[in-house]
């Protein structure tokens, strides 16, 4: 039993596990951020491109 015990203590995976998933949530978070705070000009970039689009379907 006190072998079971000491290898669990030993067993550092599941921190390695939880350092990965923190850090794809701070780059998540980050993503968000950046998306939230570029959103205004991000939506004027596709508008335009939806408009030469719309603008090219009705020439052909």
């Amino acid at each position: 039993m006190s072998n079971l015990l000491s290898r669990f203590a030993k067993d550092e995976s599941g921190a390695t596990a939880i350092e990965y998933g923190l850090i794809a949530a701070l780059v998540g978070v980050g993503i968000i951020a950046a998306l939230t705070t570029l959103q205004e000009s991000l939506t004027g970039i596709f508008e335009d491109i939806g408009g030469e689009l719309d603008g090219a379907i009705t020439k052909k």
